[in-house]
């Protein structure tokens, strides 16, 4: 679908007249849906105050439609959160600890999937630390420190530093053979990757919606799988958390049977729908289709990176490679950084490395682009 390609940029992707943008994994550019959708909730908010207070929340309901259907949930499993933290929080506070209980998570994992395990310590619980080995990391690393009191295991879909793509697969089966709970971080895989919470044996999941998914900041989704409803215990709740939610005069303290208990309070409306407005492009797209494109892309940079002398961190095996090329550099990244945006290109830098993470609506010409740029910086560091 190459010519496919070429409109989906032209048509909802302005960002494209200004900037190479290459920096997914960090905040990523509103799709002009999702900008479209903001727009008109602030305006009808604007002309109209609360009269059609209905239909958003209607609008509401379909996200979470959408949102199950992305991850092929019921939508009964699905929570709205304000970002990924929060609906780790949510397991790591409402699960049922025992002293001498461990978590296992990557040793080089995203501050949000450590401090919120490392803040049970309180309940004598041991956060154990997966190491990174050769770019990945391996299952057997897992199982090396699995024992009787080992609760969880939580992991990115995949790793923000390196760009590891963890086998969700192998990871939730070792879990589940053993009775230990999995979570997946999915925030820098969902919207690129394929995810099947159904199929995969994945307890509990989350993602803002920011970054591949192409939506605003503080909008995201819990996933919770249905048998662990009730074994999670709601660390937040208020009028909106119970059964006759609209009955404000009314004290019944009866939560809802489903994911919905873990939504406390007022939506973010603009937000949510401006999510799925980009969730709804995404899934007309396709995932897959999504997935093998940025793949092409990424191998192709790989290529031409290697070819002019840049040592590729990230692993490109086939089971291992995502949307995110960890690149090694030769001088401080953050310099690399700074000269690419000077010359209209938008990329970052992680552990000391140059990252870069490019969409589906990206070109292969920026990608050349990308990689003179880089390659006229070096020329002037000698």
């Amino acid at each position: 679908m190459a010519s496919d390609w070429t409109t989906f940029r032209e048509q909802y992707f302005p960002i494209t007249k200004h900037w190479v943008f290459l920096d997914h994994a960090a905040v990523a550019p509103l799709s002009l849906p999702a900008a479209e959708a903001l727009r008109q909730y602030a305006e009808d908010l604007c002309q109209h105050g609360d009269a059609h207070e209905d239909d958003w929340d209607k609008r509401i309901q379909q996200v979470r439609v959408l949102a199950a259907a992305l991850l092929h949930a019921d939508p009964s499993e699905i929570a709205f959160v304000k970002n990924t933290s929060e609906a780790i929080n949510f397991v790591a506070q409402g699960l049922d600890w025992r002293p001498g209980d461990n978590v296992l998570v990557a040793r080089e994992e995203y501050p949000s999937n450590i401090y919120p395990w490392l803040n049970l310590h309180r309940y004598g619980v041991e956060v154990r630390l997966i190491p990174t080995r050769d770019a990945r990391i391996w299952l057997d690393d897992i199982r090396a420190q699995i024992d009787q009191r080992t609760r969880l295991v939580s992991l990115s879909y995949v790793e923000f530093s390196s760009g590891f793509r963890n086998d969700l697969d192998a990871v939730g089966e070792l879990c589940r053979q053993r009775g230990i709970l999995f979570f997946v971080d999915a925030i820098q895989g969902l919207g690129v990757l394929p995810l099947d919470v159904r199929r995969m044996p994945v307890d509990f999941c989350a993602a803002d919606g920011h970054k591949w998914l192409l939506g605003p900041e503080g909008a995201g989704l819990f996933y919770v799988r249905a048998c662990h409803l009730e074994r999670l215990y709601p660390i937040e709740v208020g009028w909106r958390s119970v059964l006759r939610d609209t009955e404000f005069s009314v004290i019944d303290f009866r939560l809802k049977p489903h994911a919905g208990r873990f939504e406390c309070g007022s939506y973010n409306v603009g937000g949510l729908t401006a999510l799925g407005a980009s969730i709804e492009l995404i899934v007309r797209i396709g995932v897959e289709n999504i997935s093998a494109r940025v793949l092409e892309l990424t191998d192709l940079l790989c290529e031409r990176l290697t070819t002019h002398g840049w040592p590729v961190y990230s692993s490109r095996l086939e089971r291992d490679k995502s949307g995110i090329v960890a690149v090694e550099c030769p001088a401080d990244p953050r310099q690399a950084v700074r000269h690419c945006r000077q010359h209209g290109i938008i990329l970052n830098q992680r552990a000391g490395r140059l990252r870069i993470s490019p969409h589906f609506y990206n070109t292969v010409e920026e990608l050349e682009h990308t990689v003179a740029v880089l390659n006229h910086w070096r020329r002037k560091l000698s």
